[in-house]
Parts: structure tokens; sequence; C-alpha cells
């Protein structure tokens, strides 16, 4: 018993050396380069910072506030209601998903571009072509396409918290004459706190930090974009590094007014009732209006993926509504691209270790916070999740100043010669807190008893593990696993800001560089996109099957 609990100790203890050293190191790297207030002065002085980090924060802002509106009704609908269509709604929230926004950046371009679709309507219907994408069009453009890719996470976080409140408490305030606003805004908006805090935090402070969308805009004056440019001045310029210490202070700053202002007070914490949510059944023609509702809004979240699908497969399509001439050309041109074929080799080398990695370290952390039960625990499980809470811009930054200042770090990263490791260590670390909730919630949903037999029974911890443990949660294993896959073979700031020769490109970098190609550069990088999004389709649906509603303590701090 006390050598199995030293083993355990000793296990744990790797685990907080390997996060302080791959999570905390990277932000000290930055803190430490970067807190040198003559320069962090200076990016205050100076009017295009402040500009770029007011239009950030403003982003953020606008941003959290559309998500919030699209996922509180949709949620409360689904908790609400039983009606037509409902078992397949949650996996129609994760369709945005597929796809990086700033890949979708390109199809919006095609609908709301000059010469794009609703231009093309306007025209056909006498009016005037606006220039939706041009001035403040850029701030709502980029605004719009990450609120439409970033509302699954707000709304899973919300059916969740949903779930999690007794529906006793407001039949109590029924009893007592509440009327249905009153219940709303005593009883139940309250306890959804919890689920604002989680969703709205990661939206919030992902958007804030969001590079690859105003990138793909055009839209410069942002402070992710602002640090991506300096990147090639880092050696004679830190200020790339103090720019970064601002982003991730006002980033904290988000978080703990957030959690400041959504508080739940004393008393006021959810119950899990044991009826669970009670739902009323909608008939006749009104049970389609909550299926129309979600179909509207997953059709829009969806247009920047058909408009990117349009031009993939379209030779013409230029001030008109519809393509008019359709090819596989753009398919063609992808593939014999040098840049295509090898990023693609890239990113399943990177994101198959970067998937092992996470899935060890995760599961092993949530053994050791949900089974093992020990001392200090609580310090892995806070280590664990503390990479949602921190943008991936300032991960990267941190990995990127580790080469430069310690030997044994660019003995083992390095970021010109062979980035394997750099990225697939900096891509592990950002999908550990998904592989961490996905084994807990399994972990807590098996009974302990189990495993308690087994070991009466003479079974050793690691056969306990093999035999009876992982076999119980090995749904949940395989979507941590997927979750960390397809997720980093998409991930955008590690791979825009490690990746530094064109052979090492991964699947986003080479993304980025073929949109950039004058002429049929576009359409060739729509082409990647499909395919891209065709895969990242497929492992949402198998992990949306899997969890079901359950799939939103993913997203959870």
């Amino acid at each position: 018993m006390l050598f199995r609990r030293m083993i355990q100790y000793s296990i744990m203890l790797a685990l907080i050396t390997f996060l302080a050293l791959f999570l905390i190191l990277p932000v000290f790297t930055v803190l430490h380069e970067g807190c040198n207030w003559h320069l962090i002065a200076e990016v205050f002085r100076s009017p295009v910072y402040c500009e770029g980090l007011l239009n950030s924060l403003l982003i953020a802002v606008v941003t959290t506030a559309m998500v919030a509106l699209i996922s509180l009704g949709l949620a409360l609908l689904y908790d609400r209601y039983e009606f037509a269509g409902k078992e397949y709604c949650s996996l129609l929230m994760l369709l945005p998903m597929i796809l990086p926004p700033f890949v979708g950046a390109i199809g919006f371009q095609q609908i709301l571009g000059y010469y794009g679709v609703v231009n093309s309507l306007l025209v056909q219907c006498g009016m005037q072509r606006i220039d939706f994408l041009g001035g403040s069009g850029k701030f709502w453009s980029v605004c719009v396409i990450e609120a439409l890719h970033l509302y699954p996470v707000f709304y899973l976080n919300l059916i969740t918290a949903l779930g999690n409140i007794d529906p006793a408490l407001s039949d109590a305030a029924a009893n007592l004459g509440a009327s249905g606003w009153q219940r709303f805004f005593r009883i139940k908006l309250p306890l959804l706190k919890s689920g604002f805090l989680a969703g709205g935090s990661i939206v919030m402070v992902w958007s804030f930090t969001e590079l690859g969308t105003p990138l793909m805009f055009g839209y410069n004056r942002v402070t992710p974009v602002q640090v991506f440019n300096g990147l090639n001045e880092l050696e004679n310029n830190p200020l790339p590094y103090s720019l970064v210490v601002v982003m991730l202070s006002v980033s904290a700053l988000i978080y703990l007014l957030m959690r400041r202002l959504l508080s739940t007070p004393g008393g006021a914490s959810a119950v899990k009732g044991a009826m669970g949510s009670r739902t009323k059944r909608l008939v006749s023609w009104r049970r389609f209006l909550p299926s129309s509702a979600f179909l509207l809004v997953a059709f829009l979240s969806v247009l920047p993926h058909l408009a990117l699908t349009g031009t993939a497969f379209s030779l013409r399509w230029h001030d008109t509504v519809l393509p008019e001439v359709f090819t596989l050309e753009h398919f063609d041109n992808a593939l014999s691209n040098p840049l295509v074929l090898p990023s693609i080799v890239n990113s399943l080398r990177y994101s198959l270790l970067a998937m092992i990695i996470a899935v060890f370290c995760g599961t092993l952390a949530a053994l050791a916070s949900v089974r093992w039960k020990l001392k200090g625990a609580w310090l892995l499980d806070l280590l664990s999740m503390l990479p949602l809470a921190i943008p991936g811009l300032v991960i990267a930054f941190g990995f990127l100043g580790m080469t430069g200042r310690y030997l044994w770090a660019r003995a083992i990263f390095n970021p010109v010669d062979n980035p394997l490791w750099l990225l697939a260590i900096a891509y592990a670390v950002r999908r550990i807190p998904y592989v961490v909730r996905a084994v807990v919630a399994g972990l807590e949903q098996t009974p302990e008893e189990l495993e308690n037999a087994a070991r009466n029974f003479g079974a050793g911890p690691v056969k306990t593990l093999c035999r009876i443990t992982f076999p119980l949660i090995g749904a949940n294993l395989l979507v941590g696993g997927l979750f960390a896959f397809s997720f980093s073979m998409l991930e955008v700031s590690d791979s825009l800001i490690l990746a530094q020769k064109s052979v090492f490109f991964p699947i986003t970098k080479a993304l980025l560089e073929l949109s950039q190609i004058l002429g049929s550069g576009p359409a060739s990088a729509s082409a990647f996109g499909v395919w891209a999004m065709a895969f990242l389709a497929l492992t949402l649906a198998s992990a949306g099957l899997l969890m079901g509603r359950k799939i939103g303590a993913i997203f959870k701090f």
C-alpha cells in the first residue's frame, strides 16, 4: 500500500513538473522578456498599439455579446421543450467548429465581398453595392465570423448548467405565485452563472487573442496581428514580448472581472435534482418551431463553410449569387502545390505525438484527482486546466523565447531545423484540459466499487486499470483523444508562430501561405480547407455521438 502510494505521488509530481516546464515556464519566459517597464510604457504611449488593444478588446466584448444572445435562446429551447429533431440539435451545434474561423474567412469574403453573393443580390434588386469588408466593415466581419465559430462553446456550457438545475426550485417559486419571467430572472438566470462564466471566459479570452481571423481579413490594427508582425524583429526588438505581456495581463483581468461579475452568491449554487430538467412536449406545428431556430442558426454558422466549398469547386464565381462553372482544378492545384502534401504529413506527425502526450498526461491527471485522491491533487487539476485560460499566442511566444533563452530547450526544441517536439508539446499542453475533463466525466460516472472488487480478488493496480477502469471509460478516452488530435491538426497560433521553415509547415500555416498567393491562391486554399473541414467534421460527429450533451464538460474551466 505504501509503495503504491509512493508511485502515485511520484506520477503526480512528474505531471506537475511537466506542466511547470511546458506551461508555467513559457509564461514566465514571456513575462521575463517582456516585463520591461520602458517598453510597456512605450506600448501605451503609442497610438497604434493603444488602438490595437482597444480594437481587440472591442472584438472580444462584441463577439461574446453575440455569442451569449445566440446561445442562451437555443439552450433554453433545448432544455425546456421536447420537439422534432431534438436528438440531433447538439450535434448540429458542433457544425461551426469543423473549421478554424480564419479559414472560414475565405468563404466569408466570398459572401460579403464587393463582388460577392450579397452585393450581387443587392444589384439584382436595383440597389447599390455596399463595401461590407472596407473600413469598419472589417471589424464587424471579424466579430461575426468569430461569433459564428465560438457559440457552440457557450451553448454547450449553458446546456450542462441547465441540466444541473433542480426543476423543483422553479416549481416552488411557481407555487408561491412567481410568473414565468420572475422565475427566469430570479431562479434560472442566477443558477446559470457558472455556465456563463465557463463559456463566456473561454469565448472572451479566445476572441481577444485570436490571430488567424483578423490576419485573414487584413485587419492589422489589433494586438495579436501586431505581435505576429513583430516576429521578424525579435532579435533586435523585444517590444513584441511586451505586447504579449500586456495581452496576458488584459486576458487575466477579463477573466477576473467576469468571475467577479458572475460569482454565485452563497446559497444560490445549482443543485442537480434527481428528476433532472422537466421538459414540455410541443405538438402540432409548434414542435417544428425550435427545430427551425436551431436550423437557422446552424445555416448561418455554416455559410462561410458552404461558400468555402463553393469556391473550392467553382471555376468562376464573380459578381454572381451562385458559381457559374464547376471544376476540380483547384483540388489538383492544391495537391500539386509543394506546400500541401508535406504539411498534411507534418500535421499528422505533430498531432499524433501531441495526442499521445495529452492522453497520457490527461488520463493520469484525472486519475490523481478523482480516484487516487492525493493531497495536492488540486494543484495538478488547476495546472491541467490553465491552458484554457492562457491565450495560445502567449504560450507560443513563450516556447519561442525558451529556445533562445535556455540551452536545454534549444537542444530539444529547434524551431528552425526540426520543430517536431516543439509543436507536438505546444499542441499537447493546449489540449490536455479536453482529455482531463473527458476522463473525469467517465470516472465520475463509473462506480469505484467495481475497481475495489477487482483489487479484493487480487488484481494489482495496473491490471485493475487495464481490465476494469479503462474499458469502462473507453468512450471518454476516445473522445479526449479525438479532440486532442483533431484540434491539434487545425491549431492556429502555435502553427503560425512556431513553424518557421516551409518544409515544416503544418496544415494551418500552409493554408495561410496558399491564401496569400495572387490569382488562384484563395481557391487552392479553399480546396485544401474542404479536406480539413471534412476531417474535423467526422471527428466532432464521432465525439458528439459518444458523449451527447455531456460534451459541454470538455469546454469548462
